[in-house]
């Protein structure tokens, strides 16, 4: 590069750095004023209105996802989800997460899975459960824990008597899906096939009865009050076995039963292997008298399961009679390819509803909804008969009061469970008698 070259570049870099420096020094250029008045509107664009929060209320679900009584378990977690979508998961500016706890039809798995959802998914409230001895061990978690848990249809009394012992305590555990048995099942078995007696449908060989229940809190729940009622009228009970939930061969109690001679056989599981292969194997032993297979329509394929068998067979569950749930009953098999059954499906989905209208009238009165809310509506409202629910598919009315909670008020205008007689896959009510759809049939 030459002298004339190099001194040419030199001025043209301090022109440069001059033009910089001199801007540099101006003052930031003001905001702009967006004037209020209508005479000179703002030439601006509208603002962008703010979005409402989306907060989330984590729902934990339980019930025997695999194991067992998996089948039961399913059917309920779909009613539940029907029933959440119909409002599109969302009450208010929440949307209702769905944690979903598999208790496998263990206490203790049911205590570790549940505890997790608590401590790792953030549940704050909890619905749902099938067996009894789960809902024992659970009353322990949500108590430690302070959760809200509604609607679990573990009946047993044992939930009853650690709820009265502490409500303090265990008042989270806050209402159950069905009542204790001794208020309701095993009294209606006693006094209906009484009634029936006395009414001369049914006229016994002799007053020798088998009673046979799973090896739970449940099946003990049942068995046991029921044997003292049937002393009181007068029978023998000449077997009071309990066996293990798991169990499908029921040949040699049942030929053990046969050998005593007995008119009237009841049991009781929860399990649909179980008690489809007791309808079964009974037939096939030739069992003399009366069979009640309690529970045997909790599943909706349970004539599927046991055919023929099942003639004659009595049971104790709700129907879907009116037009809106047998709509839902149809809706349910179309959606998920199984069949509903009223004890299981249907009670749950009206029981999910009843949360959810729960839910919203929680939100109404305390504007949020946490742990504590929650739990605050079901004592004051829920607990006291204030808040009820008449919209279900299954019952006509659903209430709690401070004589009957955990349990809810029971009665034909409330809740209840008739008896049913099983012939050609259908089951029609015997009892109460006024209900009847249609006499006892004795084999």
């Amino acid at each position: 590069m030459n002298d004339k070259e190099y001194w040419r570049r030199l001025v043209l870099s301090g022109a440069m750095i001059i033009t910089l420096l001199l801007g540099a020094c101006q003052p930031a250029a003001a905001p702009t004023t967006v004037s209020t008045e209508a005479s000179a509107p703002a030439q601006t664009e509208a603002p962008i209105q703010p979005v409402a929060e989306q907060k989330i209320l984590k729902v934990g679900f339980h019930g025997p996802l695999t194991g067992p009584a998996a089948r039961t378990g399913e059917e309920q977690k779909n009613a539940a989800i029907m029933a959440f979508e119909k409002v599109n998961y969302t009450i208010g500016p929440y949307k209702i997460e769905l944690v979903l706890i598999d208790d496998q039809s263990d206490p203790d798995k049911a205590t570790r899975a549940y505890e997790d959802a608590i401590v790792r998914d953030g549940i704050e409230v909890g619905l749902g459960g099938w067996h009894s001895s789960v809902a024992v061990a659970l009353m322990e978690v949500v108590a430690k824990y302070k959760i809200p848990a509604f609607f679990d249809c573990g009946e047993t009394n044992v939930v009853n008597e650690k709820f009265d012992m502490d409500p303090e305590k265990y008042g989270y555990w806050m209402a159950k899906c069905w009542p204790q048995p001794k208020s309701l099942v095993s009294v209606n078995y006693a006094v209906g096939l009484k009634d029936m007696i006395d009414q001369g449908m049914w006229e016994p060989k002799n007053r020798k009865v088998a009673l046979l229940g799973e090896e739970t809190d449940f099946g003990r729940a049942v068995i046991e009050p029921l044997a003292d009622l049937m002393k009181a009228d007068g029978w023998d009970v000449v077997a009071q076995d309990f066996v293990p939930l798991e169990e499908v061969d029921f040949i040699p109690l049942l030929t053990k039963y046969k050998q005593q001679d007995v008119s009237l056989t009841l049991i009781t599981h929860t399990a649909a292997a179980g008690i489809s292969s007791f309808v079964k194997q009974a037939k096939e032993v030739g069992l003399p008298g009366l069979v009640v297979a309690h529970g045997l329509g909790w599943v909706g394929e349970w004539y599927s399961l046991v055919g023929e068998s099942s003639d004659g067979i009595l049971d104790q569950i709700p129907k879907l009679a009116t037009a809106e749930a047998l709509a839902w009953e149809q809706e349910f098999e179309a959606k998920w390819g199984m069949k509903a059954s009223p004890s299981a499906g249907g009670l749950m989905y009206d029981y999910t509803n009843m949360f959810i209208k729960m839910l919203q009238a929680t939100l109404d009165q305390y504007g949020e909804l946490t742990s504590e809310t929650i739990y605050k509506f079901g004592r004051e409202k829920l607990w006291t008969g204030e808040f009820t629910y008449s919209d279900g598919i299954v019952m006509p009315m659903y209430k709690f009061t401070p004589d009957t909670v955990p349990d809810m008020v029971i009665g034909k205008e409330a809740f209840i469970f008739p008896i049913i007689q099983y012939f050609g896959g259908e089951g029609k009510v015997i009892w109460p008698l006024d209900w009847a759809e249609a006499e006892l049939t004795v084999p």
